[in-house]
């Protein structure tokens, strides 16, 4: 109840101001936050470590205040989904590539977009509802039913459909058998069908659900990032799509098609590392 409290604040404030006020408000609050988080800091300069061992130990920490701060305005987003319309979506974010959600669409057995706690993912999804597409989003429930609740009504209401992971493998079978979008993260196992791979040199658990969908239906894959610009504008960006063959559901070509987007998935947080919102160590010990 106490968390359901703090986001309806939250909410409130953020819909209360011009949104550059509710930034610095956010990361002024951050910033105190950071102070105190003892346990997330720790976890957020081990997983950047690992991802640059050579950076000096300044650097490592000028990222992580960074990706704090852009965490407060992610949240800041999200409260303010009630705003957005067309005309945000005009005014605020640049569509790169989206031909590629049109083309595979065009082949009749829907679209995985296989994405990262990056950016402002939630934001993507929603700006991609706005301009008409038929997109679905697997979110982890809330422990709390009130909570939940909240976070389902955030997207919800701008069009950005929700399938908990509870219940997620039919509901996924289903959307892509009418053709339309579904969006999973590729950079994070929520369940125990997990698959060991290499992340930037270290074993960690990855999630196979995409693979195992796009192998089951025949779906293209195409990777998709929603990054935020520095005038606080946001770039969604659509990479080639991975072409899938549903002849086969080895585990040999199942671990190739994981590690086709995981690939990706790398590139984009070695450029956007502040951007990465990872507060859990990451990586199998």
């Amino acid at each position: 109840m106490f968390n359901y409290i703090l986001y309806k604040i939250g909410s409130f404030i953020a819909l209360s101001l011009p949104l550059k006020a509710a930034y610095r408000l956010a990361i002024f609050i951050s910033d105190i936050n950071y102070f105190f988080a003892y346990k997330d800091r720790r976890a957020v300069k081990e997983n950047l470590m690992s991802i640059f061992p050579h950076k000096p130990p300044r650097e490592i920490c000028r990222i992580r205040l960074s990706m704090f701060r852009n965490f407060a305005k992610y949240l800041v987003d999200f409260f303010r989904f009630s705003e957005l319309g067309s005309g945000y979506v005009a005014k605020n974010v640049r569509f790169e590539n989206a031909h590629l959600l049109d083309e595979g669409l065009s082949k009749g057995k829907g679209v995985i977009i296989v994405t990262a706690h990056i950016g402002n993912w939630e934001l993507g999804g929603v700006a991609c509802a706005i301009l008409g597409y038929p997109i679905w989003a697997v979110a982890l429930p809330h422990k709390h039913k009130k909570v939940d609740d909240f976070f389902n009504a955030q997207r919800e209401n701008r069009g950005l459909k929700v399938i908990p992971l509870g219940k997620a493998a039919r509901m996924c079978l289903s959307v892509l058998s009418e053709n339309k979008i579904l969006a999973l993260v590729g950079d994070r196992d929520f369940n125990e069908n997990n698959l060991v791979l290499d992340f930037f040199g270290r074993p960690t658990y990855l999630p196979r659900g995409p693979a195992l969908l796009a192998l089951k239906t025949g779906s293209v894959i195409v990777p998709g990032f929603t990054l935020r610009n520095q005038d606080d504008t946001f770039t969604v960006r659509f990479d080639s799509p991975i072409e899938v063959d549903p002849s086969g559901e080895s585990e040999k070509v199942l671990r190739a098609l994981v590690n086709s987007y995981k690939t990706i998935i790398e590139s984009y947080i070695s450029r956007y590392p502040d951007q990465w919102f990872m507060f859990r160590r990451y990586w199998i010990p």
